[in-house]
Protein backbone atom coordinates (compact mmCIF):
# COMPACT_ATOMS: atom_id res chain seq x y z
CA UNK A 1 0.00 0.00 0.00
CA UNK A 2 1.55 3.28 -1.14
CA UNK A 3 0.48 6.51 0.55
CA UNK A 4 1.25 10.05 -0.51
CA UNK A 5 4.24 11.85 1.01
CA UNK A 6 1.95 14.19 2.95
CA UNK A 7 0.25 11.17 4.50
CA UNK A 8 3.54 9.67 5.61
CA UNK A 9 4.53 13.06 7.06
CA UNK A 10 1.24 13.19 8.94
CA UNK A 11 1.86 9.71 10.34
CA UNK A 12 5.26 10.82 11.65
CA UNK A 13 3.68 13.93 13.18
CA UNK A 14 1.03 11.89 14.99
CA UNK A 15 3.59 9.34 16.18
CA UNK A 16 5.74 12.15 17.58
CA UNK A 17 2.68 13.54 19.38
CA UNK A 18 1.88 10.14 20.85
CA UNK A 19 5.46 9.63 22.02
CA UNK A 20 5.64 13.12 23.53
CA UNK A 21 2.19 13.49 25.08
CA UNK A 22 0.96 9.95 25.75
CA UNK A 23 3.91 8.10 27.27
CA UNK A 24 2.36 6.95 30.57
CA UNK A 25 -1.00 8.53 29.93
CA UNK A 26 -3.12 5.48 28.84
CA UNK A 27 -2.81 3.84 32.27
CA UNK A 28 -3.76 7.09 34.02
CA UNK A 29 -6.80 7.47 31.76
CA UNK A 30 -7.83 3.89 32.48
CA UNK A 31 -7.68 4.53 36.24
CA UNK A 32 -9.29 7.97 36.39
CA UNK A 33 -12.01 7.33 33.78
CA UNK A 34 -11.38 10.56 31.91
CA UNK A 35 -9.07 12.14 29.36
CA UNK A 36 -7.14 15.09 30.87
CA UNK A 37 -8.35 18.52 29.77
CA UNK A 38 -4.88 19.51 28.57
CA UNK A 39 -4.79 16.50 26.22
CA UNK A 40 -8.28 17.33 24.90
CA UNK A 41 -7.07 20.87 24.22
CA UNK A 42 -3.98 19.62 22.40
CA UNK A 43 -6.03 17.22 20.27
CA UNK A 44 -8.08 20.22 19.17
CA UNK A 45 -5.00 22.42 18.70
CA UNK A 46 -3.40 19.92 16.32
CA UNK A 47 -6.80 19.42 14.62
CA UNK A 48 -6.79 15.69 15.34
CA UNK A 49 -10.44 16.00 16.40
CA UNK A 50 -11.37 18.14 13.40
CA UNK A 51 -9.37 16.62 10.55
CA UNK A 52 -12.40 16.10 8.28
CA UNK A 53 -14.19 19.33 9.19
CA UNK A 54 -13.88 21.85 6.32
CA UNK A 55 -11.33 24.64 6.74
CA UNK A 56 -13.99 27.34 6.40
CA UNK A 57 -15.40 26.11 9.71
CA UNK A 58 -12.10 25.82 11.55
CA UNK A 59 -11.15 22.23 10.71
CA UNK A 60 -8.16 20.83 8.84
CA UNK A 61 -10.17 20.01 5.70
CA UNK A 62 -8.17 16.81 5.36
CA UNK A 63 -9.12 13.64 3.51
CA UNK A 64 -10.27 10.34 5.00
CA UNK A 65 -6.89 8.69 4.59
CA UNK A 66 -5.52 11.38 6.92
CA UNK A 67 -8.38 10.72 9.34
CA UNK A 68 -7.62 6.98 9.28
CA UNK A 69 -3.93 7.65 9.97
CA UNK A 70 -4.78 9.81 12.99
CA UNK A 71 -7.18 7.20 14.33
CA UNK A 72 -4.76 4.32 13.80
CA UNK A 73 -1.76 5.99 15.42
CA UNK A 74 -3.63 7.46 18.41
CA UNK A 75 -5.54 4.22 19.07
CA UNK A 76 -2.35 2.21 18.78
CA UNK A 77 -1.39 3.87 22.05
CA UNK A 78 -4.77 4.60 23.66
CA UNK A 79 -8.15 3.32 22.47
CA UNK A 80 -10.01 5.68 24.81
CA UNK A 81 -8.51 8.70 23.07
CA UNK A 82 -9.35 7.14 19.71
CA UNK A 83 -12.98 6.86 20.79
CA UNK A 84 -13.01 10.51 21.86
CA UNK A 85 -11.63 11.55 18.46
CA UNK A 86 -13.99 9.49 16.33
CA UNK A 87 -17.00 10.70 18.34
CA UNK A 88 -16.03 14.30 17.62
CA UNK A 89 -14.82 13.79 14.05
CA UNK A 90 -17.49 11.58 12.58
CA UNK A 91 -20.51 11.05 14.81
CA UNK A 92 -20.94 14.72 15.70
CA UNK A 93 -19.18 16.65 12.95
CA UNK A 94 -20.36 14.61 9.95
CA UNK A 95 -24.11 15.18 10.31
CA UNK A 96 -23.44 18.89 10.76
CA UNK A 97 -21.14 19.01 7.73
CA UNK A 98 -23.48 17.03 5.48
CA UNK A 99 -26.91 18.22 6.62
CA UNK A 100 -26.48 21.37 8.72
CA UNK A 101 -27.57 24.83 7.63
CA UNK A 102 -24.92 27.59 7.39
CA UNK A 103 -26.26 28.98 10.66
CA UNK A 104 -26.04 25.60 12.41
CA UNK A 105 -22.51 25.08 11.15
CA UNK A 106 -21.42 28.47 12.39
CA UNK A 107 -23.07 28.00 15.77
CA UNK A 108 -22.04 24.40 16.48
CA UNK A 109 -19.52 23.07 13.94
CA UNK A 110 -17.01 25.92 14.24
CA UNK A 111 -16.70 25.82 18.05
CA UNK A 112 -16.54 22.01 17.82
CA UNK A 113 -13.60 22.30 15.42
CA UNK A 114 -11.91 24.91 17.59
CA UNK A 115 -12.21 22.79 20.72
CA UNK A 116 -14.58 25.21 22.43
CA UNK A 117 -17.47 22.72 22.32
CA UNK A 118 -17.68 18.99 22.96
CA UNK A 119 -20.49 17.15 21.21
CA UNK A 120 -22.05 13.70 21.41
CA UNK A 121 -24.29 11.52 19.24
CA UNK A 122 -27.49 10.22 20.81
CA UNK A 123 -28.89 7.28 18.86
CA UNK A 124 -28.86 4.13 21.02
CA UNK A 125 -31.78 3.56 23.40
CA UNK A 126 -32.23 1.02 26.23
CA UNK A 127 -34.93 -1.02 24.47
CA UNK A 128 -33.92 -0.48 20.87
CA UNK A 129 -30.17 -0.98 20.45
CA UNK A 130 -29.38 -1.21 16.75
CA UNK A 131 -33.08 -1.17 15.79
CA UNK A 132 -33.48 2.54 15.11
CA UNK A 133 -37.14 2.14 14.19
CA UNK A 134 -37.90 0.90 17.70
CA UNK A 135 -36.77 4.12 19.37
CA UNK A 136 -39.04 5.58 22.05
CA UNK A 137 -37.67 9.13 22.16
CA UNK A 138 -40.35 11.43 20.77
CA UNK A 139 -40.40 14.97 19.45
CA UNK A 140 -43.74 16.75 19.59
CA UNK A 141 -44.29 19.76 17.34
CA UNK A 142 -45.43 22.62 19.58
CA UNK A 143 -45.57 25.30 16.90
CA UNK A 144 -42.50 27.41 17.63
CA UNK A 145 -40.46 24.52 18.97
CA UNK A 146 -40.27 20.74 19.38
CA UNK A 147 -40.64 19.10 22.77
CA UNK A 148 -38.28 16.14 23.17
CA UNK A 149 -38.75 13.39 25.74
CA UNK A 150 -36.92 10.08 26.04
CA UNK A 151 -33.70 8.40 27.05
CA UNK A 152 -30.50 7.54 25.19
CA UNK A 153 -27.90 5.11 26.54
CA UNK A 154 -24.17 4.34 26.16
CA UNK A 155 -23.52 7.85 24.83
CA UNK A 156 -19.82 8.71 24.50
CA UNK A 157 -18.97 12.18 25.90
CA UNK A 158 -22.49 12.70 27.26
CA UNK A 159 -21.29 13.75 30.76
CA UNK A 160 -19.05 16.47 29.30
CA UNK A 161 -20.98 17.52 26.19
CA UNK A 162 -22.12 21.02 25.27
CA UNK A 163 -24.63 19.71 22.75
CA UNK A 164 -25.92 16.43 21.39
CA UNK A 165 -27.11 15.21 18.01
CA UNK A 166 -30.36 13.45 18.98
CA UNK A 167 -32.66 11.22 16.94
CA UNK A 168 -36.35 11.23 17.86
CA UNK A 169 -39.70 10.13 16.46
CA UNK A 170 -41.72 12.98 14.99
CA UNK A 171 -44.27 10.54 13.51
CA UNK A 172 -44.13 7.06 15.01
CA UNK A 173 -46.73 5.72 12.55
CA UNK A 174 -44.17 6.06 9.73
CA UNK A 175 -41.50 3.89 11.33
CA UNK A 176 -38.00 4.85 10.22
CA UNK A 177 -39.48 7.50 7.91
CA UNK A 178 -40.86 9.22 10.98
CA UNK A 179 -37.43 9.79 12.57
CA UNK A 180 -35.96 13.29 12.73
CA UNK A 181 -32.65 14.60 14.04
CA UNK A 182 -32.10 17.55 16.38
CA UNK A 183 -29.25 19.57 17.83
CA UNK A 184 -29.92 19.75 21.57
CA UNK A 185 -27.85 21.85 23.97
CA UNK A 186 -27.01 20.30 27.33
CA UNK A 187 -27.70 23.56 29.21
CA UNK A 188 -31.39 23.55 28.23
CA UNK A 189 -33.97 22.77 30.86
CA UNK A 190 -34.95 19.11 30.92
CA UNK A 191 -31.60 17.86 29.60
CA UNK A 192 -29.68 15.71 32.08
CA UNK A 193 -27.26 12.79 32.09
CA UNK A 194 -27.06 9.57 34.08
CA UNK A 195 -24.14 8.18 36.04
CA UNK A 196 -20.82 7.73 34.29
CA UNK A 197 -20.82 4.07 33.19
CA UNK A 198 -18.17 1.90 34.89
CA UNK A 199 -17.01 0.20 31.71
CA UNK A 200 -14.86 -2.84 31.08
CA UNK A 201 -12.68 -1.04 28.53
CA UNK A 202 -12.13 2.36 26.89
CA UNK A 203 -12.56 3.62 30.43
CA UNK A 204 -11.11 7.02 29.59
CA UNK A 205 -14.11 8.05 27.52
CA UNK A 206 -16.90 9.41 29.69
CA UNK A 207 -20.09 7.53 28.91
CA UNK A 208 -23.60 7.85 30.29
CA UNK A 209 -27.30 8.02 29.48
CA UNK A 210 -28.94 11.20 28.25
CA UNK A 211 -32.35 11.93 29.77
CA UNK A 212 -34.69 14.29 27.93
CA UNK A 213 -37.65 15.55 29.91
CA UNK A 214 -39.81 17.81 27.74
CA UNK A 215 -36.78 19.68 26.39
CA UNK A 216 -37.81 22.65 24.24
CA UNK A 217 -35.80 22.57 21.01
CA UNK A 218 -36.15 25.54 18.61
CA UNK A 219 -37.31 24.75 15.09
CA UNK A 220 -33.99 26.17 13.89
CA UNK A 221 -32.24 23.22 15.57
CA UNK A 222 -33.92 20.58 13.41
CA UNK A 223 -31.08 18.98 11.44
CA UNK A 224 -32.09 18.39 7.84
CA UNK A 225 -35.81 18.17 7.25
CA UNK A 226 -38.47 16.41 9.32
CA UNK A 227 -38.53 12.66 8.69
CA UNK A 228 -34.99 12.60 7.33
CA UNK A 229 -33.34 11.45 10.54
CA UNK A 230 -32.90 7.82 9.57
CA UNK A 231 -31.05 8.80 6.39
CA UNK A 232 -28.84 11.16 8.39
CA UNK A 233 -27.98 8.38 10.84
CA UNK A 234 -27.18 5.84 8.12
CA UNK A 235 -25.01 8.36 6.28
CA UNK A 236 -23.16 9.19 9.49
CA UNK A 237 -22.58 5.56 10.44
CA UNK A 238 -21.47 4.53 6.94
CA UNK A 239 -18.64 7.05 7.01
CA UNK A 240 -18.12 6.81 10.76
CA UNK A 241 -17.24 3.13 10.42
CA UNK A 242 -14.03 4.13 8.66
CA UNK A 243 -12.89 5.85 11.83
CA UNK A 244 -13.84 2.92 14.08
CA UNK A 245 -12.17 0.49 11.67
CA UNK A 246 -8.99 2.56 11.84
CA UNK A 247 -9.29 2.60 15.63
CA UNK A 248 -9.57 -1.20 15.66
CA UNK A 249 -6.54 -1.41 13.38
CA UNK A 250 -4.58 0.75 15.82
CA UNK A 251 -5.60 -1.43 18.78
CA UNK A 252 -4.58 -4.57 16.86
CA UNK A 253 -1.21 -3.05 15.96
CA UNK A 254 -0.70 -1.96 19.58
CA UNK A 255 -1.38 -5.50 20.78
CA UNK A 256 1.05 -6.89 18.20
CA UNK A 257 3.69 -4.37 19.33
CA UNK A 258 3.34 -5.52 22.93
CA UNK A 259 3.55 -9.19 21.93
CA UNK A 260 6.75 -8.66 19.95
CA UNK A 261 8.33 -6.59 22.72
CA UNK A 262 7.47 -9.11 25.43
CA UNK A 263 8.55 -12.24 23.53
CA UNK A 264 11.90 -10.63 22.70
CA UNK A 265 12.53 -9.77 26.36
CA UNK A 266 11.08 -12.84 28.11
CA UNK A 267 13.57 -15.71 28.42
CA UNK A 268 12.50 -19.33 28.92
CA UNK A 269 14.81 -22.35 28.78
CA UNK A 270 17.74 -19.99 28.11
CA UNK A 271 16.13 -18.54 24.99
CA UNK A 272 13.88 -15.53 24.32
CA UNK A 273 10.30 -16.61 23.59
CA UNK A 274 10.66 -15.00 20.17
CA UNK A 275 13.15 -17.73 19.21
CA UNK A 276 10.59 -20.51 19.63
CA UNK A 277 8.91 -21.68 16.44
CA UNK A 278 5.44 -21.73 17.99
CA UNK A 279 5.82 -18.09 19.03
CA UNK A 280 7.00 -17.17 15.55
CA UNK A 281 4.02 -18.88 13.94
CA UNK A 282 1.65 -16.99 16.25
CA UNK A 283 3.34 -13.64 15.57
CA UNK A 284 3.28 -14.31 11.83
CA UNK A 285 -0.45 -15.02 11.93
CA UNK A 286 -1.12 -11.87 13.97
CA UNK A 287 0.98 -9.64 11.73
CA UNK A 288 -0.63 -10.97 8.56
CA UNK A 289 -4.14 -10.29 9.85
CA UNK A 290 -3.20 -6.81 11.02
CA UNK A 291 -1.85 -5.99 7.57
CA UNK A 292 -4.99 -7.40 5.91
CA UNK A 293 -7.11 -5.17 8.16
CA UNK A 294 -4.92 -2.20 7.25
CA UNK A 295 -5.53 -2.75 3.53
CA UNK A 296 -9.30 -2.91 4.08
CA UNK A 297 -9.31 0.24 6.21
CA UNK A 298 -7.33 2.35 3.77
CA UNK A 299 -9.23 0.97 0.78
CA UNK A 300 -12.47 2.26 2.33
CA UNK A 301 -10.86 5.62 3.14
CA UNK A 302 -9.49 6.00 -0.39
CA UNK A 303 -12.85 5.19 -1.96
CA UNK A 304 -14.46 7.90 0.16
CA UNK A 305 -11.77 10.35 -0.94
CA UNK A 306 -12.43 9.40 -4.58
CA UNK A 307 -16.06 10.42 -4.24
CA UNK A 308 -17.53 6.95 -3.85
CA UNK A 309 -19.98 5.86 -1.15
CA UNK A 310 -18.05 3.06 0.58
CA UNK A 311 -20.93 1.46 2.47
CA UNK A 312 -19.78 -2.08 1.69
CA UNK A 313 -16.08 -1.31 2.09
CA UNK A 314 -16.50 0.50 5.41
CA UNK A 315 -18.62 -2.35 6.78
CA UNK A 316 -15.99 -4.89 5.69
CA UNK A 317 -13.21 -2.81 7.19
CA UNK A 318 -15.03 -2.30 10.48
CA UNK A 319 -16.04 -5.96 10.74
CA UNK A 320 -12.66 -7.45 9.90
CA UNK A 321 -10.54 -4.92 11.80
CA UNK A 322 -12.68 -5.27 14.93
CA UNK A 323 -12.53 -9.05 14.89
CA UNK A 324 -8.80 -8.91 14.19
CA UNK A 325 -8.23 -6.55 17.11
CA UNK A 326 -9.97 -8.99 19.44
CA UNK A 327 -8.10 -12.02 18.08
CA UNK A 328 -4.70 -10.34 18.11
CA UNK A 329 -5.23 -8.91 21.61
CA UNK A 330 -6.19 -12.39 22.84
CA UNK A 331 -3.14 -14.04 21.28
CA UNK A 332 -0.87 -11.27 22.58
CA UNK A 333 -2.22 -11.82 26.09
CA UNK A 334 -1.67 -15.58 25.74
CA UNK A 335 1.95 -14.97 24.75
CA UNK A 336 2.38 -12.94 27.94
CA UNK A 337 1.19 -15.90 30.00
CA UNK A 338 0.27 -15.00 33.58
CA UNK A 339 1.82 -11.55 33.22
CA UNK A 340 -0.82 -10.66 30.65
CA UNK A 341 -3.41 -10.94 33.40
CA UNK A 342 -1.71 -8.27 35.49
CA UNK A 343 -2.34 -4.55 35.12
CA UNK A 344 1.38 -3.80 35.13
CA UNK A 345 1.45 -4.86 31.49
CA UNK A 346 -0.32 -2.79 28.80
CA UNK A 347 -1.79 -5.86 27.10
CA UNK A 348 -4.26 -6.29 29.98
CA UNK A 349 -5.80 -2.89 29.19
CA UNK A 350 -5.56 -3.41 25.41
CA UNK A 351 -7.41 -6.73 25.73
CA UNK A 352 -10.27 -5.04 27.61
CA UNK A 353 -10.36 -2.11 25.18
CA UNK A 354 -10.59 -4.40 22.15
CA UNK A 355 -13.94 -5.88 23.19
CA UNK A 356 -15.94 -2.72 22.44
CA UNK A 357 -14.78 -2.66 18.83
CA UNK A 358 -17.05 -5.57 17.89
CA UNK A 359 -19.98 -3.90 19.64
CA UNK A 360 -20.29 -0.18 19.07
CA UNK A 361 -21.25 1.68 15.88
CA UNK A 362 -22.95 -1.53 14.82
CA UNK A 363 -22.03 -4.96 16.15
CA UNK A 364 -20.07 -7.39 14.00
CA UNK A 365 -23.36 -9.11 13.23
CA UNK A 366 -24.81 -5.83 11.94
CA UNK A 367 -21.75 -5.39 9.70
CA UNK A 368 -22.22 -8.93 8.39
CA UNK A 369 -25.83 -8.08 7.50
CA UNK A 370 -24.69 -4.94 5.66
CA UNK A 371 -21.99 -6.86 3.82
CA UNK A 372 -24.28 -9.75 2.87
CA UNK A 373 -27.00 -7.35 1.73
CA UNK A 374 -24.58 -5.59 -0.61
CA UNK A 375 -22.94 -8.75 -1.93
CA UNK A 376 -26.20 -10.62 -2.54
CA UNK A 377 -27.77 -7.62 -4.25
CA UNK A 378 -24.85 -7.40 -6.67
CA UNK A 379 -24.89 -11.10 -7.59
Amino acid sequence: MILKKEHELLRKTVRDFVKREMAVYPDEVDKTGKIPKDVIDKLAKYKFTSSIIPREYGGAGADYVSYAIIMEEISRRCASTGTYITAASSLVALPLVNFGTPEQKEKYLRPLAEGKYIGCFGLTEPGAGSDAGAGQTIAVDKGDYYELSGRKCFITNAPICDFAIISAMTDKSKGTKGISTFIVESKWEGFSVGAHEDKMGIRGTETSDIILDKVKVPKSNLLGSEGRGFKIMLNTLDYGRIGVAAQALGVAQGALDEAIKYTQERVQFNRPLAKFQNTQFTIADMATKVQAARLLVYDAAMKKDNGEVPGLESAMAKYYAAETANEVAYKALQLHGGYGFIKDYPIERIYRDARILSIYEGTSQVQQMVIAGNVIKKS
